[in-house]
């Protein structure tokens, strides 16, 4: 049986890089991934780590290089790349854009052009406001045919009383369900 092609797309919540890594590895086994990376996130330093140091563990996990441009995206749709485009972290920037329908970065473009062919995308949300003014747009998405989220909760009810972050560990999970049209459940954890 032919390995399904998953793209992994990669935006700038710098913090969740070193919890992403290991599962592109464990995704790599099952699938094989095509990297895709936001323009912050292929070129920021960062305290978590270097640009280069990230770039270099995704294309070595990857084996191949990483589309971080918006014309290397474009021909995901048309020559129908993917048969899964999962976006881990997703970052309130990008669920905003994806929302509204703007598709000026890499990993957005790649949605949108995934998309066109009626294949699923897979949110794994990683932002500080995603119970104040990006509510609305994971709401938004929840009920936008083609989308799919890996369960999320809250990061740090305490102290950062609005933030939401995917169950990254979940990804491989969500992944399966996704690729047969279903949303993981539960998604709120």
């Amino acid at each position: 049986m032919e390995r399904k092609t998953v793209g992994f797309a990669l935006c700038g919540s710098f913090c969740t890089f070193r919890r992403i890594l290991p599962v592109m590895k464990q995704l790599a086994e099952h699938y094989q991934l095509i990297p895709i990376m936001s323009f912050h996130a292929y070129n920021t330093d960062t305290r978590f780590g270097t640009a280069e140091e990230f770039r270099t563990a995704v294309e070595d996990i990857c084996k191949r290089p990483i589309i971080h441009t918006i014309a290397a995206a474009e021909p995901i749709g048309p020559k129908k790349l993917l048969d899964l485009l999962v976006i881990a972290p997703c970052t309130g920037n990008t669920l905003g854009k994806l929302a509204g329908g703007i598709f000026d970065t890499p990993v957005t473009l790649a949605a949108k052009a995934h998309l066109r062919n009626a294949r699923p995308v897979l949110v794994a949300v990683s932002t500080n406001d995603g119970l104040t003014g990006n509510a609305k747009n994971i709401g938004t998405l929840l009920n936008t045919k083609g989308y799919f989220f890996v369960p999320f909760g809250q990061d740090d009810p305490v102290q950062k009383e609005a933030s939401l972050v995917a169950h990254m560990q979940t990804i491989p999970d969500a992944v399966a369900a996704a690729l047969n049209g279903k949303q993981l459940q539960p998604m709120l954890r």
